[in-house]
């Protein structure tokens, strides 16, 4: 199993370090446009291998495609982050030249690859691939609901006092400030409903600390987060590379579903093998469809920034 990370910055890194340390994929490529960046980045991690117990290798290369070859999964990680103020859609400008040019290099040395996007604005990075490669839908996948809801699940765990592992819930929608849904009617601790512990003004709050999770992180670090988006990421690459058929909540590309077509948000699907294995109805409430909908209408504005 070989798996390429483009964008060697902290959130790339992160995502390799994390792949490698699972250990379930032969060789991780980490590749940047930086001279020597990627290549120092994988020597520091190589050098953990015996300390941390793993045997990926992992290899790093400046701007060099023709050694990602044939790689199974590819990451995209590349692309300016954001800015203490700023919000994901102001990067559209910058990362969508990236991700495009990105997109057609990998696809150009692993045509039958899977691709995941972590650019930002996520959801309409992950519509540019699909309109500019050739990939069916099931092998383009956006990151940001995995990464939301674990936010989400930290916010409830903290709220109820209990340990994360006691807390399931997921986010859907876009990924964006304003364009999350937390789906606070579906979340559950031990499979009993978190409204049983909490009340509506609690779990508004936890709602409104998810939607801004990212930018709480911003303001905090000066600049995007970046272990949290790595596990993410790594979790992901993982349902898929050992054909786990996990669920997860990721932006992939919809014709009807939820409602709403030609776009890419995230909805919960099934990973495996072949990528989006399938996309999972969940029943909303009306409240929750409401918002659903004015999520897609923010990720179609910005999608229609875009230069096709």
């Amino acid at each position: 199993m070989k798996v390429t990370v483009v964008g060697a910055g902290a959130v790339g890194a992160s995502c390799a370090e994390y792949i490698a340390i699972k250990d379930f994929a032969s060789e991780v490529v980490l590749l940047d446009i930086k001279e020597g960046y990627a290549e120092g980045k994988a020597m520091d991690l190589m050098q953990t291998a015996s300390l941390n117990g793993f045997d990926t290798k992992i290899t790093g290369v400046t701007n060099d495609y023709s050694k990602t070859a044939n790689s199974d999964i590819c990451v995209i990680t590349s692309g300016i982050p954001r800015k203490p103020g700023m919000t994901r859609e102001e990067l559209i400008g910058i990362n969508a030249g990236i991700v495009k040019a990105v997109s057609s290099s990998l696809i150009e040395h692993s045509p039958n690859t899977i691709l995941i996007v972590v650019s930002n604005p996520m959801d309409t990075m992950t519509y540019l691939a699909h309109k500019s490669t050739n990939l069916p839908k099931n092998r383009i996948i956006g990151m940001g609901g995995a990464l939301d809801s674990a936010r989400f699940k930290y916010r409830l765990a903290e709220a109820l006092g209990a340990p994360i592992s006691d807390v399931d819930g997921m986010v859907i929608g876009g990924h964006s400030d304003v364009g999350m849904v937390p789906l606070t009617s579906q979340a559950t601790r031990n499979s009993i409903k978190v409204s049983e512990f909490l009340s509506d003004d609690r779990l508004s709050q936890v709602k409104e600390d998810t939607k801004v999770g990212g930018a709480t992180l911003t303001k905090l670090l000066g600049t995007s987060a970046w272990y949290a988006p790595g596990a993410a990421v790594s979790a992901l690459v993982q349902a898929i590379a050992c054909d786990q058929k996990k669920m997860f909540p990721c932006s992939t590309f919809l014709e009807g579903e939820y409602g709403l077509d030609d776009i890419c948000i995230g909805v919960p699907v099934i990973l495996g093998r072949n990528g989006i294995e399938s996309i999972v109805d969940v029943p909303l409430s009306d409240a929750e469809k409401a918002h659903m909908q004015t999520s897609a209408e923010g990720v179609k504005k910005t999608n229609g920034l875009l230069e096709l």
